[in-house]
């Protein structure tokens, strides 16, 4: 108990406090930004706190990530353009709701979702994070395929109504991912002799691309049409109700529940990340879905179906780290070199080396998520205020961050290119019905799904039978397997 006080006096000393408010608006400023994404501005952000106290600089970059993760929503429900890509799925239903004149109630929703899952896995993580960890421990090869295979079958459920083209879309995402070295001998794949494909389509071009870039030439061939037809219609209906009534709270709680357990499990899982956890925990909660909800079109549980799962995967993400030294996300990975900066090793040992620390840590992650709370309050208005400002204005500016964003990923013109190239692409399959959330879907599990199968395969010698061995994989086929069935036994 006296070794938790000193922790929590060090948390909570003014240094500290400034170093986690510093962190909520940078996280904020980096969410908001389409391109700027958690683990580019962690890159930055690290060197920045090498003359700060260890848990000074620990908690400055647990602010960072943080309030990045929550901020991410406000450009996905206002613009269509998500800052982050865990956020993408947050477009599902916020962006509609904004349109309908309710911006104002999506953004409450999301910041209460995201401080809820955020604030649970910090919980979790500080009951839980030995034995739960024990468990990550156990996840190898053929459970990670199997986990995989779990995960690509939720694509059908977001595919929207044709399940021909969500498949095509999934596979094209998948094709894509393949792009760069192979992991086993490092041979050159698609690489066409361009040095700045051998790591692959980065991620960020990607997902901006498909998402934000591709909604700016949306926006833009609609003002044109409107310019040329003579007739402007309103981007957003006018707000006539802002509040949260009681029945919208009791309607969002248990799907908010389900989220902050689904993306603790993701952030549990070494290599799921925040974006698969968002996606997999908005197809869990649309499939099901009660009659009279309207997912995809407007609905405040989507909203708080991804938000509250995307948040709940740092703090969760943390517990391999913390009792095992395994980063459960690229977050957590960056955060090893923070902890290794101040002389502090990640692993079973530094509850032992250094216990005042770990605990000082845990009530900076609190307090984090109480200054998230109330700094993206004080900012709903200053945000909802942003569906006010025209076209003309929005999309150079946009256009403008995307370009910023995937440039400084890399520092390089190659990721501009990308992203530029993968917007049309983006632009035509929406024109034609193809999700371009699917192909997201694909492209993300895509590196990971083959790695992992590789390994599997050596695991089991090539014996389809040695995967009875294995009663976790076992588990996640069987669930993928109902979750087929459910979703044709729907489509019929």
């Amino acid at each position: 108990m006296e070794t938790f006080l000193q922790g929590a006096a060090d948390a909570l000393q003014l240094s500290s406090i400034i170093a986690v408010i510093g962190g909520i608006f940078l996280g904020y400023v980096v969410g908001v930004l389409p391109g700027l994404s958690r683990p580019a501005a962690l890159s930055v952000a690290v060197p920045i706190t090498y003359a700060m106290s260890p848990i000074a600089a620990i908690a400055f970059l647990v602010g960072v990530t943080k309030a990045s993760a929550a901020g991410g929503a406000t450009g996905a429900i206002l613009l269509n353009t998500p800052g982050e890509p865990s956020s993408a799925a947050t477009t599902f239903d916020g962006h509609p709701l904004a349109k309908k004149g309710e911006a104002t109630r999506a953004l409450k929703v999301a910041l209460y979702a995201s401080v809820f899952g955020d604030l649970s896995a910090t919980i979790v993580l500080i009951l839980l994070a030995a034995p739960l960890a024990s468990f990550a421990l156990k996840m190898g090869p053929v459970e990670m395929v199997s986990v995989m295979i779990f995960a690509l079958t939720f694509i059908a459920a977001l595919s929207g109504s044709s399940l021909t083209r969500g498949i095509i879309s999934g596979v094209l995402g998948l094709f894509l991912a393949t792009i760069g070295l192979d992991p086993e001998s490092a041979t050159p794949r698609m690489t066409f002799g361009m040095i700045e494909l051998f790591d692959g389509i980065p991620l960020i071009a990607a997902t901006v691309g498909m998402l934000a870039f591709t909604e700016m030439l949306v926006q833009t061939q609609t003002l044109f049409a409107e310019r040329k037809s003579g007739v402007t219609a309103a981007r957003f209906a006018t707000e006539t109700n802002k509040d949260l009534s009681r029945a919208d709270i009791f309607r969002v709680i248990p799907v908010t529940l389900r989220a902050t357990g689904i993306g603790i499990g993701a952030g549990i899982l070494p290599g799921l990340g925040p974006t698969i956890g968002a996606f997999l925990s908005y197809a869990v909660n649309k499939r099901m879905a009660k009659p009279g909800d309207c997912y995809g079109k407007g609905d405040l549980k989507g909203v708080a179906a991804t938000e509250a799962a995307d948040n709940a995967v740092l703090p969760a993400s943390l517990i391999p780290l913390f009792a095992i030294g395994l980063p459960g996300s690229v977050s957590a990975a960056i955060l090893v070199s923070a902890f290794m900066l101040h002389g502090v090793q990640p692993g079973p040992l530094v509850f032992e080396q250094h216990p005042r620390l770990i605990y000082g840590i845990y009530v900076s992650m609190i307090v984090a998520s109480l200054v998230m709370l109330i700094v993206g309050r004080l900012g709903l208005t200053l945000f909802a205020k942003a569906t006010r400002l025209p076209l003309l204005v929005i999309i150079p500016f946009v256009i403008l961050f995307c370009v910023v964003g995937t440039y400084l990923q890399r520092d390089t013109i190659f990721p501009v290119l990308a992203m530029l190239s993968l917007g049309g692409v983006g632009f035509v399959m929406q024109r034609y019905g193809y999700s371009v959330i699917t192909f997201l879907i694909g492209f993300v599990v895509g590196p990971l799904f083959e790695l992992s199968l590789r390994q599997a395969l050596i695991v089991t010698n090539h014996s389809v039978s040695d995967v009875l061995q294995h009663p976790i994989a076992m588990v996640f086929l069987a669930a993928s397997v109902f979750a087929v069935m459910f979703f044709l036994k729907r489509k019929a």
